[in-house]
């Protein structure tokens, strides 16, 4: 929010320079994260009536402009401005004036000049040239009233400072002028000027029927009709003036009113075309199905979420956020309804994200606004508008329907005094909630009771009541000190890693670490996860972000797609993090939401060479098999075990369940064909993703005594079915070792037989291969016997020859 010091400073006016002033704001709690000058500095430049403005002799697009500047004389003045024509006063810059710096930061200094053969003794200026605007269509047009001769800096008032405010979502009720300038009293003790509501007799009798549907939208609704407008008013300068300075454009005398009305007060409002309304209003949820084209000309697709504002025959408003474009006022705006309301914070809330756009009405209604002065503020608008456009009002209609009602807040004293770390006392409490104009009760000598005022329903508890008393002592006031509490070291589990053990290994291995949003594209959970009814976010930050993950894949592909976008060609990255999924078992707790699983994950993901390109030798493309072995190094010493497997994401034929002592913990693979087509890989990534939990599981070492006897291997060459894979035959193997004699299973070679009918391919048929496996046989009892060792062989073949079919190659 910002605005000017003087408009704040007519309400309070504390004798505090702006240094001080804004240091005063920001220690009680409304940051002032901006102040600058209204205008640059500039000297020499006066108020002047143009008098006279003839062609220029030697020039068609210049004038000769003879202009009265408070002097004996006429200042003869040579301008090429568009608009210069005698009768209107302009910013004159007499000789010797300095303008705003320009490029080189020097001032620009007025000299008596000869232009075309005539002689100029000044300048005469547009906003742009002294630094209030980038309008340079023509020349500053001041009003009628403006004295000649006075100097344009106090005419204009440009020795002022805007002020710009970032205030938190709870101190909704400084989103005005005169919000601020009440704080502003209560922290300084200086007076405050009241607001001034004039009472507005009506003088027809003109009304129209509204009816509220829905309490939960509108807490109350109040309106009037003015006839006979003069739509083509031209707001009074001060008033553009002082909209500009609060950031916001001049549109139109009946809209300006409107805008600075909630500028001063807080209370946004609406001004509808009477004649384009059918019938009555109606304020009620929307319809799906239903349209309405906005203000700024968007039109957006309305359902029962969205509050609107409707007629007999279509919807005319966004409640609470922008009207419609079919009652929008216009220079043919004869008579006009205005509006002004209160609309429950919750169901504005987030709505004006949805579309992609926000409102300062939004903005403020979805941090609530006082409801209590809703007929106030219309009394205010309709003072101004018969000042400026004329209009007979007809009577206040009133509709309170579902207004809040404050509950009492009890403070204890002793809690306060312990939040904030400093001794205060009841009579301290009482005298800064009172300064606040909050009213309070004494229940006892250590307790208070404060009742919210309407423009305060945001206090609710107790913690509420400390805060506003830390703000009036000044956050500053406080006291800075080391909070004492004893620091004991709670120890892990010997048997669990920690993320922090994680992210080290996962470093180790090559990778880094990402960090993504939660919330993803829908099209990424429904190709990556098949996943048709994702978990929806309420309130969208962004369309493309707008419903919950169930898996980490599509942020892992969102991050390869911008590191190769910027040349990043070999890539390892990794993220730890939660995902979302329906469960209706999952219980409401105090970490859990009902119905919704929130699992932790550890995934990954590499592209490009496996290694930094070399000298020695062509690098190599990183496969399924080199991101294997970096998960089972990341869950050494355990064994894990892979099975062909089929996911949304993966290559039907190139991925693979992981599995530890039997249970399923995630996937590997390459990306899918047709997804790596969309996402423009050059060749495919390999993606992994398991259970945080289980990654987190180790195994406790235990000592064992280093083997005295030497282990001895056997290697055995067998010739198998092509679907048989070797985690199976591993697996077998170690089943029909006796006793413990079989230390290791270890595959060294993979044989598949050339084309069909070849002479030696004959020990290995088509549709099977030969597996080169060793075996490592050892004891820490004896040194085995070949006898023992043949035995074992024997029976490990018998084994997979029954199981799989398997044979000796010959």
């Amino acid at each position: 929010m910002q605005f000017p010091e003087s408009w704040l400073r007519e309400f309070c006016n504390p004798p505090l320079s702006t240094n001080e002033l804004a240091n005063v704001l920001t220690m009680g709690g409304l940051e002032v994260e901006e102040t600058r000058p209204v205008a640059p500095p500039f000297q020499g430049v006066v108020v002047g009536l143009i008098v006279e403005a003839t062609p220029h002799p030697n020039a068609d697009r210049l004038r000769v402009c003879r202009v009265d500047v408070g002097e004996d004389r006429l200042l003869q003045i040579v301008c090429g401005a568009p608009n210069a024509r005698a009768g209107i006063r302009v910013p004159c810059a007499r000789v010797g004036a300095a303008l705003p710096p320009g490029a080189d930061g020097a001032p620009f200094e007025i000299r008596q000049a000869k232009l075309r053969g005539v002689e100029s003794e000044g300048m005469l200026c547009s906003a742009r040239e002294l630094g209030l605007s980038d309008d340079h269509g023509g020349l500053l047009e001041l009003s009628p009233e403006a004295p000649v001769g006075v100097d344009i800096r106090d005419f204009l008032q440009l020795d002022d400072t805007i002020f710009v405010l970032k205030l938190t979502p709870n101190l909704a009720h400084c989103l005005s002028v005169y919000g601020v300038a009440r704080e502003l009293s209560a922290l300084t003790g200086t007076p405050l000027k009241p607001l001034e509501f004039p009472k507005i007799e009506p003088r027809t009798d003109a009304t129209l029927p509204v009816k509220v549907a829905a309490p939960d939208l509108c807490g109350r609704f109040s309106g009037r009709v003015i006839r006979g407008v003069n739509p083509q008013a031209v707001t009074p300068a001060w008033m553009v003036e002082r909209l500009r300075r609060c950031g916001q454009r001049s549109v139109s005398a009946l809209v300006d009113i409107s805008n600075y009305v909630m500028f001063e007060s807080g209370q946004p409002s609406h001004v509808f075309d009477l004649e384009r309304i059918h019938g009555g209003l109606e304020v009620r949820w929307g319809r799906p199905g239903e349209r309405l084209k906005l203000l700024n000309g968007q039109t957006v697709e309305l359902d029962e979420t969205v509050g609107v504002i409707a007629d007999a025959e279509q919807v005319e408003s966004l409640a609470g956020i922008m009207g419609g474009d079919a009652t929008a006022v216009g220079e043919a705006t004869r008579h006009v309804y205005l509006e002004a309301a209160f609309w429950w914070p919750r169901a504005i809330a987030g709505r004006a994200r949805r579309f992609n756009f926000s409102t300062d009405a939004g903005h403020r209604f979805e941090r609530g606004v006082d409801p209590a002065l809703t007929v106030e503020h219309l009394e205010r608008i309709t003072d101004l508008i018969q000042k400026i456009c004329g209009g007979e009002p007809g009577p206040v209609q009133d509709l309170p329907v579902n207004v809040p009602s404050p509950e009492e807040v009890r403070l204890r004293v002793d809690r306060a005094e312990k939040v904030l770390g400093m001794p205060l006392g009841i009579e301290r409490c009482e005298q800064a909630l009172r300064a606040l104009s909050l009213p309070t009760r004494r229940l006892d000598e250590s307790q208070l009771a404060v009742l919210p005022p309407t423009f305060r329903f945001d206090l609710r508890i107790e913690e509420d009541l400390i805060e506003e008393i830390a703000r009036m002592i000044g956050y500053d006031q406080l006291p800075d000190e080391t909070p004492l509490a004893p620091l004991q070291a709670k120890p892990s589990a010997e048997s669990e890693r920690s993320a922090a053990d994680l992210r080290r290994v996962m470093a180790d291995l090559g990778y880094d670490e990402t960090i993504s949003f939660s919330f993803v594209d829908e099209a990424w959970e429904r190709d990556l996860a098949a996943n048709p009814d994702p978990i929806r976010v309420l309130n969208p930050i962004a369309s493309h972000l707008a419903v919950m993950r169930s898996t980490l894949v599509g942020s892992l592909l969102s991050a390869l797609r911008f590191n190769l976008d910027h040349r990043v060609d070999r890539v390892r990255l990794f993220e730890i993090g939660r995902v979302f999924r329906r469960n209706p078992n999952v219980a409401e707790s105090a970490f859990e939401v009902a119905g919704i699983d929130q699992p932790l994950k550890l995934a990954g993901i590499a592209y490009g060479q496996t290694d930094v390109p070399h000298w020695d030798g062509p690098g190599r493309w990183v496969d399924f098999f080199d991101v294997k072995g970096d998960i089972e190094q990341l869950f050494e010493p355990r064994r894990l075990s892979f099975q062909a497997s089929e996911h949304p994401a993966l290559h039907p034929g190139r991925s693979a369940a992981i599995l530890l002592e039997g249970r399923s913990i995630g996937f590997v693979g390459e990306l899918h064909p047709r997804w790596r087509q969309q996402w423009e890989f050059a060749r495919p990534p390999v993606l992994f993703e398991i259970d945080f939990r289980a990654a987190c599981e180790r195994v406790v070492p235990r000592l064992i005594e280093v083997g005295r006897f030497p282990a001895s291997n056997r290697d055995i060459a067998i010739v198998l079915p092509d679907g048989v894979l070797f985690g199976a035959v591993s697996a077998a193997i170690e089943r029909a070792a006796p006793g413990t004699i079989l230390r290791d299973v270890r595959i060294f070679d993979v044989y598949r037989p050339k084309a069909a009918g070849a002479e030696s391919d004959q020990a290995v048929p088509a549709g099977h291969r030969s597996l080169a496996i060793r075996l490592v046989f050892g004891s820490n009892e004896r040194t085995l016997t070949d006898a023992e060792m043949d035995e074992a062989v024997s029976t490990i073949l018998a084994s997979l020859q029954r199981e799989f079919g398997a044979r000796l190659r010959a």
